[in-house]
């Protein structure tokens, strides 16, 4: 076992349990499930994870662009806001493991690390695998045995206990088992969903399965033409059926179909649940977020006087990208050799409200496989927020994704799997148990 690296200084394992230590069973092997495996050991559990794929960590690889955005530094607070309704299922997580202790954790085992804007924290190195190649170090000081190309079958259940999982031919019995298998986005890293599946076995209800963070499909708009632009500091509103309900800040890309980028991906999920339900979704984009109309329509009165005998189009590339030029003359219905003193009053109006109110029907979304993280999974109403473990089935524990958790972009949803993996890890090895619940609200 290892030493006092992480967070035993933290959170202290406690008494060790008479008999033999407890067996531990993890599945999955991402940023959960490495967390899980590794704080069971330190609490004192003989740990096996499993992984499905050839190695573990290969989501983990390719977050945050392959920087690997760790965590982020905004208070509790704040933080779980960025998780809508069911933020506070993780304040317990929370107080237990948060954004000082995980800083913490990467310190005591080597790994550098950044807070850059928006207080998103990377490893200094700013490469992804260099995350992974740190938590494999750990696990193996603490003497966890990891197996890949582990494909779960079932698991063994009897009496409302899980005592083992069957994979092939083959039973792996436990005394404990974390559930860490990851939603069903980037289905290349064995994130296909697999722990769902596992869950409802056991008896506990799904929140319907859906991407979040993931880009938009605007068809029958001109998003297409401008494919590879992307804009910074746009301002994003959000507008479903007619009524505003969300508004985002930052950057953006146009895609061949529609629009991508953080504004985007943080107003996603929203615009999937409203397309579920058959409801009709708008983008309206301000272009110049820093300029009101009367501030706006000043700038073009004085670039058109200044440069009057030039025609419009090579005006407009003082306040667009080349790629825009055309799309605005088109959405404002003029001509794109007329000269800029000859815009009369009527038209630079027409002009100003697109540059502030350029809009976008919204017609679907990516795929799930696209999705930077899966909005939906197991019902947190039949988890223990204090452990993790499931109120339905002794001896079971969730981590990760595969609860129905999910937040923004900014390294909020990893400090979530780190959270739950590291208190799903702990109970699981000191044998905490919560009394099922049969009368959960369904």
């Amino acid at each position: 076992m290892c030493a006092s690296t992480s967070c035993s200084s933290t959170e202290p394992a406690g008494p060790a349990p008479a008999g033999p230590p407890a067996r531990v069973v993890v599945v999955g092997g991402g940023a959960a499930g490495l967390m899980a495996a590794g704080q069971a050991a330190l609490a004192g559990a003989r740990v096996v994870l499993l992984e499905k794929m050839a190695r573990p960590g290969r989501k983990l690889c390719i977050t945050g662009k392959g920087r690997c955005n760790l965590t982020n530094v905004a208070p509790l607070p704040e933080f779980l806001g960025h998780f809508g309704a069911t933020g506070p299922f993780l304040r317990q997580a929370f107080h237990r493991f948060f954004t000082p202790h995980l800083l913490d954790f990467f310190d005591e085992l080597g790994l550098e690390t950044v807070t850059e804007r928006g207080g998103r924290v990377f490893p200094a190195s700013g490469k992804a695998p260099e995350v992974l190649a740190v938590f494999e170090r750990w696990l193996a000081g603490c003497g966890v045995e990891v197996r890949p190309g582990m494909a779960i079958s079932r698991l063994v259940l009897a009496e409302g206990t899980v005592s083992g999982v069957v994979c092939g031919s083959e039973t792996i019995a436990c005394d404990a088992l974390v559930l860490a298998t990851g939603g069903a986005s980037y289905p290349l890293t064995g994130s296909t969903g697999d722990g769902y599946r596992l869950a409802e076995s056991a008896g506990h209800r799904l929140v319907a399965i859906r991407p979040a963070l993931v880009p938009l499909i605007a068809q029958g708009s001109p998003a297409g033409r401008m494919a590879g632009l992307q804009l910074r500091n746009i301002r994003a509103r959000l507008f479903i059926d007619g009524k505003k309900r969300e508004e985002a800040f930052g950057e953006l890309a146009f895609t061949e179909d529609g629009l991508s980028g953080p504004v985007i991906l943080t107003i996603s999920g929203r615009v999937v649940d409203a397309l579920r339900a058959g409801q009709t979704v708008q983008l309206l984009l301000d272009l110049k977020p820093a300029l009101d109309e009367k501030k706006l329509d000043a700038r073009l009165v004085r670039d058109f006087e200044q440069r009057r005998k030039e025609p419009l189009a090579a005006v407009l590339r003082g306040l667009l990208p080349r790629e825009m030029v055309a799309v605005a003359l088109e959405e404002a219905g003029l001509a794109a050799e007329t000269p800029a003193g000859a815009i009369r009053s009527e038209e630079r109006k027409r002009l100003r409200h697109w540059l502030k109110n350029f809009r976008l029907p919204v017609t679907g979304h990516r795929p799930l496989a696209e999705a930077i993280v899966t909005a939906g999974g197991v019902d947190t109403r039949e988890v223990d927020p204090r452990t993790m473990a499931s109120r339905l089935v002794r001896g079971l524990y969730f981590a990760g994704e595969v609860l129905d958790l999910q937040a923004d972009t900014g390294g909020y949803n990893l400090q979530a799997a780190f959270a739950t993996g590291w208190l799903a890890g702990r109970s699981a090895a000191q044998g905490e148990k919560t009394p099922r619940a049969q009368d959960i609200a369904r």
